[in-house]
Order: structure tokens, then sequence, then C-alpha cells
């Protein structure tokens, strides 16, 4: 089965990249994070990586861009190493909004007044300040280094550009970190928790890097290929449900009922996601749909789904 199916995709994934890659006409490129609107529209990459490191690429798969939401999944791991899920929980909450991510209503709306879940803009700044470090460099260094363990890539760093960027216009990003100031739920300075969430936000990757981070995931936090458990079994558990729930933004149960698999986007057109006990998966496509999500690469996964039927259910 599994050498059929590794044939079907070598064959296969360039039909279904350039197919895909139509969408992008449906989808606009983030301009919000000014850096972010030169990435070109009609890009569309993927990577899939098994257990043993043999990948398959397809399409534009070498663009470089910033992971943006992607990277919450595992400063969230990496919280939950640090502090334990009792901290992390009395933060974040564990639930989907029904908002849009970067917004405050339920923060005011909603007892007990904390973000409903660590994915949603608020939640991951409450989860930035709980990265162990005595400063900025030492949290960002520490998140860093974490992202180059998963991604078995020590060149992963930040992009200057696209996190001044991030941060000259980041004003609703700093009314949520003031307001969960006010409310008691933020650790240490509100500039400096916003310099690490900014920064992280802002680390370079490539679909390889993605598909080798997700691989970890794919195989409950022990990575395959190196032959270690990297993240305890549970973490990732907490984290792929999370990416179940509300890892696509307001589009995650569409997603979860057209693809099936744990995922985590990002404004960058950046796809992580996974085949549990099989692949990892990067994707990126610039051009996003009104929920903030590639619209190349939604499609394109949907497409390996079905034809490969990959869902969890």
């Amino acid at each position: 089965m599994y050498n059929y199916e590794w044939e079907q995709l070598q064959n296969k994934l360039p039909k279904w990249v350039e197919e895909s890659r139509g969408q992008h006409v449906h989808g606009k490129v983030a301009a919000y994070i000014p850096e972010l609107s030169k990435a070109p529209k009609d890009a569309l990459g993927i990577t899939i990586m098994d257990g043993r490191g043999n990948t398959i690429t397809s399409g534009d798969c070498s663009c470089i861009f910033t992971l943006q939401s992607i990277s919450k999944v595992f400063t969230l791991i990496l919280a939950l190493m640090d502090n334990g899920e009792s901290l992390v929980f009395s933060k974040v909450g564990m639930e989907p909004t029904g908002d849009r991510f970067n917004s405050m209503l339920k923060l005011e709306l909603v007892e007990p007044g904390i973000p409903f879940n660590p994915f949603i803009n608020a939640g991951a700044i409450a989860v930035s300040s709980l990265i162990a470090g005595n400063s900025i460099e030492e949290r960002y260094a520490r998140i860093l280094q974490f992202f180059r363990l998963l991604a078995h890539n020590e060149r992963m760093d930040f992009d200057q550009e696209v996190y001044e960027s991030e941060s000259a216009t980041g004003h609703l990003n700093r009314s949520l970190a003031y307001f969960l100031m006010e409310k008691g739920i933020l650790r240490g300075k509100v500039e400096d928790v916003l310099e690490v969430y900014f920064r992280h936000c802002s680390i370079n990757a490539t679909c390889a890097d993605l598909a080798r981070m997700g691989l970890v995931l794919a195989y409950n936090g022990y990575d395959p290929i190196r032959n270690e458990q990297l993240i305890p079994r549970r973490y990732v558990q907490i984290a792929k449900t999370f990416m179940t729930t509300c890892g696509m933004y307001d589009a995650s149960g569409h997603f979860a009922i057209q693809v099936g698999l744990p995922a985590k986007s990002g404004v960058s057109g950046g796809i992580l996601t996974m085949v549990p006990g099989r692949y990892g998966i990067g994707v990126v496509g610039p051009a996003l749909n009104r929920m903030g999500n590639s619209t190349t690469g939604v499609h394109l996964l949907e497409t390996l789904s079905r034809e490969l039927d990959w869902s969890m259910f």
C-alpha cells in the first residue's frame, strides 16, 4: 500500500499542483503586513516527507516565507514543556471562537476573560509570555533553537524586514496585549512579549522545513529519522487537537470535513499538515481566501485527501 501510494504521489502530484495553482485567482496576498504583499500571488509548492526521510516535492517548494501563525503550534508546545498544562490553560482556553483571529470581542464579553485558544492572536501573545527566559533575547533564542531542532535546519532565522513591518503595523496586537496585561493574563512587560511574538511569527521557512516539523508531530513527538523523542507525546496530542479544531481560522470545520487532517495555516500562505504516523507535509501558496488561508494550498490538500483517502475521519 505504501509503495503504491508513494508512486501515485510521484506520478500525479505535479498535475494536481498545476490544477490547484489556478485557484490563486480567487485569493489575495496579505497586505495588512506590507512586507507580505511582495509574495508572488500565483506561487504554489509542496513537500511531503515520510518517516525514512524520503521526500516528494512539486511546484514552488523552494519559496521562502515566514511562519506567521504556524509558529503558534510550536510556541504552545514549548510553553507546555516549560510550564505544564495547568498553568498554560489558566491563561488560555481550549475552544474555537467563531470570531476573527484578531478579535477582542469575547475577551470582554465571556468569562473568565481569557483568550479562547492559543492560536488566535490574543492566545498566542499570552503563550509567548510563558516561554522561559530572563530576557527577550533568551526567550527568542530558545524558540528559534526549538524550531531549528524540529526542522533539522540550523539556518532558520527571522526575517528582519517582515519583523519590522509586523511591529510597525501591529496596532491591534498591541491593543490585545495591553488588554491582557490589564486582566493579569500576560507575564512580563507588554513590549517585551510583543517583541518575542513578532519575531517568532517572522521566522523564515520552506516547505521542506514545514514537512520536517510536521513529521515529528505525525509521529507524536518522536523523530523517526533521528530515532529520538523530541516532544512529550501528550503535548503533541494537545497541539494536534487544536490544529484540528482551530488551526485553519474560521474555516477549521470546513477543512476538517474536506481534508480531515490536523493543520495550521499562516497569512504568508504556508500550511503545515500531516498524515498521522506516515507523512509530514509543508505547503505554500501566498494567495489567501477571506478566512486567511491559502486558496491554492487548501485546494491541493483537498485533492490529495480525496484521491488518497487521507482523512482521519
